[in-house]
């Protein structure tokens, strides 16, 4: 059972941030990566450029990307 989600995102400045969302109840590892999912679709941006090394999900914010989850 899982208590927290832990985003990791990594800033344009090189540091790695750990943002962790925290939830009333225990859930399922399966609805952590569904909620991350979901929550990754609204604060990010997917772009993908064919050949080149910048593909990924952008933060909306600017900030930097995001990089993957852990379920807690």
């Amino acid at each position: 059972m899982v208590k927290t989600l832990v985003v990791l995102v990594l800033l344009f400045n090189g540091t790695l941030v750990q943002e962790e969302i925290h939830f009333e109840k225990q859930i399922t590892v399966l609805e952590c990566l569904e909620f991350a999912n979901k929550h990754r679709e609204e604060i990010a941006t997917h772009f993908w450029m064919k050949d080149v090394m910048k593909s990924g999900y952008y933060l909306n914010n600017g900030k930097g990307t995001i990089q993957g989850f852990i379920c807690n």
